[in-house]
């Protein structure tokens, strides 16, 4: 991108910026800088669930119903999460041409025409053509049919409850208030950002932030080590996390295949957390005492996380939560675990038959595939 570059002490602190909201200053007194996700909300620790793309993402290939029961990153999907227990949504931000931070997961979207495919980088749209896919809002006015490719494969993305595409402000107004919000910091892996794009995003996102959020949990988090640590600097507000896939995949930039390189980026740059692909975890188990140590939350996402018995192991390792797609049964059994609020035994779990030798089996197996 043909950007002049700028660093990042040269970049203004946005909460220099006058507020429009006392809440801010309620907000940035409960959850200080460096706040422990598991402590939001009260004084106790709490094991967190987060729903992924809101009452999970879509599996389009899946045989599995409940993978393709919502449209995923859509009002729909967020408030039917916000019904069951859940302490924050996660969901996917990025900015179009024209400036406005709209929810979306792909660098790319794609609808089908007369039997073509068209792709579109989204950020390469305005609002009100990234509008112009799938279900409308106008009665009687059709969208683009929207397809998704799936391991090389172009399929339809059809879901039992479909919803109209939405803007981050749309969610902020549209979604229970007392409902978390994990904002992910979109931006492409194949692209070499310069900083002054980066920060131009985030500050289009952050005025968002700052004018709709009021005294909802907020924590950004994003797999762009750079947006991540601009984010941070941009604002001291919220808690700021890097996302890792814990050395399970390898890029060019090798703050991103490791979980020591992740926890040193994060501590480094004064973030507040890490979240790691929790096969990363459970292939180098000793990364959650140095992570947590370095007084850094740690959050996990994965498929795996869609299992009880690996979210009961990860509750016993002291990890801080786990961002779900099967949220309706993952937060009935998180809820049984914190009313034991046995977290951190990892010899056995309030005598329900998980020990430390099923961990380390459990831990064998994942690293065996």
């Amino acid at each position: 991108m043909a950007t002049k570059a700028v660093h990042v002490s040269d970049v203004p602190n946005l909460d220099q910026v006058p507020e429009n909201a006392a809440s801010f200053s309620i907000y940035a007194a409960r959850f200080p800088q460096g706040v422990d996700v598991s402590k939001i909300g009260d004084n106790s620790r709490k094991f967190v669930v987060i729903g992924h793309r809101g009452h999970g993402m879509n599996m389009l290939q899946s045989a599995d119903r409940r993978m393709k029961a919502f449209k995923e990153n859509s009002i729909l999907s967020f408030n039917q999460a916000a019904k069951l227990s859940v302490d924050f949504i996660e969901f996917d931000v990025q900015v179009t041409k024209d400036d406005v931070a709209i929810i979306f997961h792909d660098n790319f979207i794609l609808h089908e025409e007369h039997g073509a495919i068209f792709e579109t980088r989204v950020t390469d749209l305005t609002v009100d053509e990234f509008f112009s896919y799938g279900p409308q809002r106008e009665a009687g006015k059709e969208g683009k049919t929207l397809v998704r490719k799936v391991n090389g494969k172009v399929v339809g993305w059809q879901v039992e409850s479909d919803d109209q595409s939405c803007t981050l402000q749309e969610a902020f107004v549209k979604v229970n208030p007392k409902t978390g919000f994990n904002i992910e910091l979109k931006f492409d892996d194949d692209v070499d950002y310069e900083e002054e794009h980066l920060v131009h995003a985030l500050q289009v996102i952050l005025k968002v932030v700052y004018e709709h959020a009021e005294d909802r949990p907020i924590i950004f988090s994003s797999f762009q080590p750079d947006a991540a640590l601009l984010m941070k600097k941009l604002q001291q507000r919220y808690p700021v996390y890097f996302l890792t896939n814990g050395g399970t995949e390898f890029y060019d930039d090798v703050r991103r295949n490791s979980l020591e390189e992740a926890k040193k980026l994060a501590v480094g740059g004064g973030l507040d957390g890490i979240v790691s692909e929790v096969k990363g975890i459970f292939r180098n188990p000793s990364a959650v005492r140095d992570i947590k140590e370095s007084k850094l939350s740690l959050l996990t996402y994965g498929k795996l996380n869609n299992f009880e018995e690996t979210v009961r192991v990860q509750h016993l390792m002291g990890i801080d939560g786990v961002i779900v797609d099967l949220v309706e049964e993952i937060t009935r059994t998180v809820d049984e675990m914190n009313t034991r609020n046995d977290v951190g035994d990892v010899k056995s779990e309030g005598g329900r038959g998980i020990e430390l030798s099923f961990l380390l089996n459990l831990i064998s197996q994942v690293i065996q595939h």
